[in-house]
């Protein structure tokens, strides 16, 4: 390519950010520690606030809310099965970072919500005790499924495919 047309191609294209075509049509750069990324920074995302403050966490406490009404209506039933399970209800005091008031008993309640803290031991017995549960009502549902199903006529059986082209029609051969 000749540089008369190499000159004149250059002269039309924009130039980059970090350089400057002078009067004389010599490229100018800029040194690149003198670039900041501040223009092309990435903004900053919005998230919408969380509906329930986030207590401080605790060693070896774990922490939820528990549903003390719901509708307006009381909940004495699921506050007491939850604290008969071992979730201590927590004071307003011992947290400030939540800013609430707390309930008439110094409570941290909101929006028929009671923040509750269990010993993690505790918490980790309690999850795999629900977690065999659940594993032994599973086995009973397969097994009950399958005591009904018939050899010649499986209700639920591995199954296998394959995929294979037969001779003639769809082997591309005309």
């Amino acid at each position: 390519m000749s540089s008369t047309l190499e000159k004149s191609l250059n002269l039309h294209r924009s130039p980059k950010m970090s350089e400057r075509i002078s009067r004389d049509g010599a490229q100018e750069r800029t040194p690149r520690n003198l670039q900041t990324r501040e223009s092309s920074a990435r903004s900053m995302e919005y998230s919408p606030p969380s509906t329930l403050p986030d207590p401080t966490p605790q060693p070896g406490w774990k922490f939820r809310w528990i549903a003390t009404a719901l509708l307006g209506a009381a909940l004495p039933q699921n506050v007491s099965k939850k604290t008969r399970e071992g979730w201590e209800p927590v004071k307003a005091l011992d947290h400030p970072e939540l800013m609430l008031a707390g309930d008439k008993n110094g409570n941290v309640e909101l929006g028929g919500l009671l923040l509750c803290k269990m010993p993690e031991e505790l918490v980790d017995s309690r999850n795999s005790f629900y977690r065999k549960q659940n594993a032994a009502q599973m086995e009973s549902v397969d097994n009950n499924f399958m005591r009904q199903s018939d050899p010649r006529m499986p209700l639920f059986s591995e199954k296998k495919t394959s995929t294979t082209r037969g001779v003639g029609f769809g082997n591309g051969s005309k």
